[in-house]
């Protein structure tokens, strides 16, 4: 089918077809009734090497809300690595269909809208948030979406991620794409982005305030990176955890306030039983580490937040260090769900362990324009063509891969085009 599109776009001649190759470009608003798409199945989920494949599958069908986006670029980030594994869950649990199509970021071009869509038209360049929900209660209309029941990611609980030709997505997803950045920069950060703003600005009455101190967990990578971002834009001060010498320049220059090396310390893992000697080994390296976080704070000045996402090897760490009446606010775990501390003192020093889920479109949209304002930086540390989307799954999942954000070329046939007229002249990789 052809929709009227945005006449802002220059026409083009190309063939309509049934399947187009990777890169090639269809007539505006042509969908085509197949695409390529890494698709994982439930009898092969493990690594993502093994568990991502390329296949032929249908373009999703578009319901009056949903628009349709042809991808040119999308995000890698950890839903692609537990898809792929089927941990925490399977999603196949989730969802019931018989493939999984990964990715939670991308940007791209609306190609097709629901009959019902009126705030977007063919032909709009955009990014897309994953938060979906159905918008028909009490959390979605006057509360947080993110409390509906309905609440879902797309590209992890829903079968039609970003790793294709074309995603569907609801219309509430899509935001304005920041022109100046190309499609990868365009494509890396919406995510790790939003995840990181509403942890910071989400949970009153600990929303980030001018001069407060954060330690920000994994300073280097695509949620750290943003984190430090958004503290300094906010007026306070990061202080990063990095794993490796190599990475300090990088979270300095982001404008962390300091930088701790967590293998200096021996504290990490799950707690040892309170009162003992391996206890007690353990107390002395968390307060080694909060000295080295007072080092840059001030004799006696506690982090008022801790920005947490490993989880099981920090989690003990982080509720010791932050200070009376502060937060603990987590959105992950991925070194281990099992999560241990000593409680005595979360009660005594009236401190705060707030989970944190991505964020609404509120939440979302004001994160976006600080980067349409060019407020914040996208962090583009690596890109890969479509044939090793895999390979750059299997680097996270290593933790091989480089300080930043990465993405994954779909439809741009190359790095560093900004616009469908770049695209074209590019033509499709050979």
């Amino acid at each position: 089918m052809a929709l009227d599109s945005n006449p802002a776009i220059a026409s083009y001649d190309a063939p309509e077809k049934d399947l187009y190759e990777l890169g090639e470009i269809p007539p505006m608003g042509y969908v085509p009734k197949q695409m390529y798409a890494w698709a994982i199945r439930k009898d092969r989920q493990g690594e993502p090497d093994k568990a991502m494949q390329v296949e032929v599958v249908d373009v999703p069908q578009l319901d009056s809300h949903e628009v349709l986006v042809l991808v040119m670029a999308a995000g890698v980030n950890y839903n692609g690595v537990w898809a792929s594994l089927g941990v925490p869950i399977s999603m196949f649990d989730v969802h019931k269909q018989p493939y999984h199509i990964a990715g939670s970021d991308a940007s791209g071009i609306v190609w097709a809208v629901g009959d019902k869509v009126t705030r977007w038209k063919v032909g709009d360049e955009v990014v897309i948030h994953c938060n979906q929900d159905d918008g028909d209660d009490e959390h979605c209309n006057g509360g947080d979406p993110m409390y509906s029941p309905s609440q879902r990611i797309w590209g992890y609980e829903t079968p039609d991620g970003s790793f294709a030709q074309f995603t569907n997505v609801q219309a509430q997803q899509l935001m304005p794409r920041p022109k100046h950045l190309t499609w990868e920069e365009s494509a890396c950060y919406t995510l790790t982005l939003a995840t990181a703003y509403r942890m910071l600005f989400g949970h009153e009455p600990h929303d980030l305030k001018p001069g407060q101190n954060v330690l920000v967990w994994g300073a280097s990578g695509g949620l750290g990176s943003y984190a430090i971002q958004l503290i300094n834009t906010a007026g306070a001060n990061a202080i990063g955890v990095i794993s490796d010498e190599s990475k300090r320049d990088f979270v300095m220059n982001l404008g962390a306030k300091g930088v701790i090396n967590r293998r200096d310390f021996k504290c990490w893992g799950q707690l040892p039983t309170v009162n003992t000697p391996e206890y007690a080994e353990w107390f002395k390296e968390a307060r080694k580490f909060g000295k080295a976080i007072w080092d840059i704070t001030g004799k006696g000045v506690n982090v008022d937040m801790v920005f947490e996402h490993p989880g099981e090897s920090t989690f003990p760490v982080s509720t010791f260090v932050v200070k009376k009446g502060g937060m603990v606010v987590i959105c992950a775990g991925t070194t281990g769900y099992n999560l241990t501390f000593d409680v005595r003192y979360m009660w005594m020093h009236q401190k705060r362990l707030q989970g944190s889920h991505f964020a609404h479109l509120k939440q979302a949209m004001a994160a976006n324009q600080l980067m349409v304002e060019r407020r914040l930086d996208p962090c583009m540390s690596e890109v890969f063509p479509w044939a090793e989307l895999p390979d750059a799954h299997m680097k996270m999942l290593r933790n091989e891969h480089k300080p930043g954000n990465m993405s994954v070329l779909v439809q741009a046939p190359r790095t560093g085009l900004t616009t469908l007229e770049d695209v074209l002249e590019a033509g499709p990789t050979v």
